[in-house]
């Protein structure tokens, strides 16, 4: 497996010689000053890239080459959207960088309610509260309908929550729950991100499925024809929020995507930690039933409560048998290079460590601490060895 390391460039606070330091051999980035909908021009393209080289590393994967939220409402003429979503590609594969992680969620990317929640022997992770994220759609955004998503003891929960909270602790969840936006985006506050829901109001799963399966008839033709590998991240929750529906959630969800455009080009992103987050998935299974078309690998963990909350574990923690789920990577690449396939190997990078010792201090994007990935790194590449030593041993 191809050890890599997500960098946000100039927005990064941690340092391409730092990450060196980790024993990461790739990077996985994006240009995230490029507003969405841009073109990615090819100068840009090849400047971040010689930036890249230049301290000893190769560009593996783009995280994320995003997509407009007009394309994922279907709204208007996306004409010239899609030409410069095709643009982009071409000028990324004239420059040699072929996969592309993407995702589908409706206005957020991945959610947390908690930045810094305390872990059992120091340190911090993030955390999604089910009755905090109550309280911000209930209360704070006075949607009513979200009662009716929420049993009545996360109701009551929220109620208690907003009733013993400051206008700051109010602000602080606010923020969190705005802090999976990568790059120099506009952050809502409660007013914001009532206009920026009110544009999907009507769109229900089967719509957002309908203008997900266009952008894939729109881009993966393109993607065969430059050699592109393309891979979706699953939703992060796994879950419905904001009244806004999640459609890669599941292993049923999975299949439909890579079904609507059937195409090697037309992947997956094997996130360990979102679909963990699903009571009913059982992510090594799923990395089995869809090895051939994982592209690229999350590995992270995290610990669920029986009431839909979840926080990240450390990367051998948690309830997803990280050990079973790298094996089967592992069988994969190993099934691959069997068959000739080109880019056997599987690049895959720790992800959402837990902030621990000077992490804090660094004031890193959320979830993407030094020292919590490294020791993720550490721990991912033991496994990786040894398991890699027993199948060597048993031929």
């Amino acid at each position: 497996m191809k050890e890599s390391w997500r960098w946000y460039g100039p927005f990064d606070r941690i340092s391409l010689g730092e990450i060196a330091q980790t024993g990461a051999g790739s990077i996985v980035t994006a240009l995230h000053e490029v507003p969405y909908g841009e073109v990615w021009s090819r100068e840009a393209i090849a400047g971040r890239k010689a930036e890249i080289a230049e301290a000893g590393f190769d560009w593996a994967v783009v995280e994320s080459l995003p997509i407009h939220e007009r394309i994922k409402r279907g709204e208007g003429d996306l004409s010239g959207l899609f030409a410069n979503y095709r643009q982009s590609m071409a000028n990324l594969a004239a420059e040699g960088i072929h996969t592309i992680c993407y995702n589908f969620m409706p206005l957020l990317d991945w959610t947390r309610t908690d930045l810094a929640a305390p872990v059992s022997r120091g340190g911090t992770c993030l955390r999604f509260s089910t009755p905090k994220m109550a309280a911000l759609e209930i209360f704070m955004l006075g949607r009513s309908a979200a009662r009716d998503d929420y049993s009545p003891e996360a109701v009551a929960q929220a109620d208690a929550w907003f009733q013993a909270s400051s206008d700051e602790a109010r602000a602080e969840l606010m923020r969190a729950v705005m802090a999976g936006l990568p790059g120099s985006y506009d952050r809502y506050d409660a007013d914001g991100l009532r206009i920026q829901l009110k544009l999907y109001e009507g769109i229900d799963r089967e719509e957002l499925r309908e203008n997900y399966k266009r952008f894939l008839e729109e881009i993966i033709p393109a993607a065969e024809d430059l050699g592109m590998r393309f891979c979706v991240h699953p939703d992060d929750p796994p879950r419905d929020i904001l009244g806004l529906p999640r459609i890669v959630s599941d292993s049923d969800d999975i299949a439909w995507i890579l079904d609507a455009v059937d195409s090697p080009a037309n992947g997956l992103t094997l996130c360990a930690g979102s679909l963990g987050a699903n009571p009913n998935n059982d992510v090594p299974a799923i990395a089995r039933k869809f090895g051939g078309r994982i592209h690229f690998a999350h590995l992270r963990n995290v610990r669920k409560d029986p009431d839909g909350s979840f926080e990240e574990a450390a990367h051998l923690d948690g309830d997803t048998d990280m050990v079973d789920l790298v094996s089967a990577l592992l069988d994969e690449e190993r099934r691959r290079l069997g068959a000739g396939r080109d880019a056997w190997e599987i690049p895959f990078r720790p992800d959402h460590g837990h902030e621990l010792l000077d992490d804090a201090a660094k004031q890193t994007h959320p979830g993407y601490p030094l020292v919590g990935r490294l020791r993720g790194l550490a721990e991912l590449r033991g496994v990786i060895a040894g398991l890699s030593r027993v199948a060597a041993r048993n031929g």
